[in-house]
């Protein structure tokens, strides 16, 4: 799987030309991942029936690429009960016109989930080839583990939130043990280490993002005067954008993080994509760390 997934909760009012040209420069640009959500589009499965319509894959065109989905978030509610995400899959399957998922996450923790029946249903999934591998997403070291009590089938993917700016996935871990200082509360658990010995792979959704959903970090001298300087002095040296050297920063980490774009633009898919072939120094990857304001103890 490619380091860069193509994220497509933004696609609904698209026309099928528009999405073709996304999809096309993703894969010129190496990306044979595309990540969608029952929800995405204002309307259940509305983004996943754009991509079935707009793109006609043949059979070794399907075999080439992964697809992935996810189940879990109703109006007000999560949900993983066992015939919710069964029909959910079989929806989400007819909306983009293929016969399987290569990767089902579970969407948000569900606190009144029931292990025994998630179990079930990934084991239905998989038996029927419906589904080739599952995962799960924003979910904690211990919700993970709950799962597992029943769940036997591996649990490998986890996506969560995570950029320079928006970074408690690492900066937490930096700081530890330090009273007094807000970045040093774990936020996740320990999800970071947690992951690399359990060998999960993270996919960081919003990379660019300055926190949830408030703007970009990228060209923002107001609040981030230092961090771009840096993103501009590093994109010019490695013959990138400031978006690849955002990307690279990622996946500079040793626990081989996969970044889930949002954009619908090719030529920035294009840009984030240059940045997974940049390899940061640690010099550079910490400069980066403290020009977003992230305390180095």
């Amino acid at each position: 799987m490619s380091s860069i997934v193509l994220g497509l909760m933004r696609i609904a009012k698209m026309s099928d030309g528009e999405i073709q040209r996304l999809f096309g420069a993703a894969r010129e640009a190496g990306v044979n991942v595309v990540d969608h959500a029952d929800i995405y589009g204002g309307e259940y499965h509305l983004c996943e029936k754009r991509f079935g319509e707009a793109i006609v894959l043949s059979a070794a065109e399907r075999e080439a690429i992964s697809i992935q989905s996810k189940v879990g978030i109703r109006p007000g509610y999560f949900d993983f009960s066992k015939e919710h995400i069964l029909a959910t899959v079989d929806k989400s399957l007819a909306a983009l016109k293929t016969d399987y998922l290569d990767l089902l996450l579970l969407h948000r923790p569900d606190t009144l989930v029931e292990p025994e029946e998630v179990a079930e249903a990934f084991n239905q999934l998989q038996a029927a080839g419906k589904v080739r591998e599952f995962g799960v997403s924003n979910h904690t070291p211990g919700q993970i583990d709950l799962l597992k009590t029943a769940v036997t089938v591996p649990l490998s993917f986890n996506q969560v939130q995570l950029s320079i700016t928006h970074a408690p996935l690492f900066a937490q871990g930096v700081a530890a043990n330090m009273a007094g200082l807000d970045q040093s509360i774990s936020r996740d658990n320990g999800l970071l280490d947690y992951s690399r010995i359990n060998k999960m792979t993270l996919q960081a959704w919003s990379p660019f993002q300055k926190a949830f959903f408030d703007g970009v970090f990228l060209g923002d001298r107001e609040n981030f005067a230092d961090l771009n300087d840096a993103l501009d002095e590093l994109a010019e040296q490695y013959g990138v954008t400031p978006t690849g050297i955002a990307v690279a920063w990622i996946t500079r980490h040793p626990a081989n993080i996969q970044v889930v774009l949002g954009t619908t633009n090719p030529g920035r898919v294009a840009d984030a994509a240059a940045g997974t072939d940049v390899t940061l120094t640690r010099q550079e990857w910490y400069r980066l760390f403290r020009a977003a304001g992230h305390t180095l103890p």
